[in-house]
């Protein structure tokens, strides 16, 4: 198990352009529908818990590893998550530095902004969808994307505001 998790997690990591929410998609098809780890709604739940606590966004990921295969789990999926596009990214921070006025790089720079927001836009719809499971929920999913996009309200009130929904109508 532990061998799986760090496979998997050392593959994705070199695949998250812009953090771990970019490769969600990927992560739940894999978790959810290929190796059934765990269900759909277990992944939306492990998603908010891990971005409700302090910490990096790559929360996800341990959680998902200790739900697997306990503490050493979490820290295995942690370190694959991690390292890997650690090294690369160091890497490349030194290769941009010494090539600082290059064309190259401002092009390169330029290539992976809209493949970021792709990727983050395509983990946005998946929770979405993973988390909506009626026109209630479907309702208060809309609801905080338009508030979230079209106001400066901080994402903790809008969470709030959807538990107590929860709460009372659900």
């Amino acid at each position: 198990m532990l061998t799986d998790l760090a496979l998997l997690f050392s593959k994705l990591s070199l695949l998250a352009v812009g953090g771990v929410n970019s490769t969600l998609p990927e992560l739940a098809r894999i978790v959810v529908t290929e190796k059934h780890w765990l269900s759909a709604t277990q992944f939306s739940q492990l998603y908010a818990i891990a971005n409700t606590a302090p910490g990096p966004n790559m929360l996800i990921v341990t959680l998902i590893g200790s739900h697997q295969a306990g503490v050493a789990g979490g820290l295995v999926a942690s370190a694959a998550m991690v390292l890997p596009a650690g090294v690369t990214a160091a890497l490349v921070a030194v290769l941009f530095s010494k090539h600082q006025n290059a064309r190259w790089k401002r092009l390169a720079q330029a290539a992976l902004l809209p493949v970021t927001a792709g990727l983050v836009l395509a983990a946005a719809s998946l929770l979405a969808r993973q988390s909506d499971t009626g026109w209630l929920t479907a309702g208060l999913t809309a609801a905080a994307a338009l508030l979230t996009w079209r106001t400066k309200l901080h994402p903790l009130w809008l969470l709030g505001a959807g538990a107590l929904a929860g709460l009372l109508f659900l």
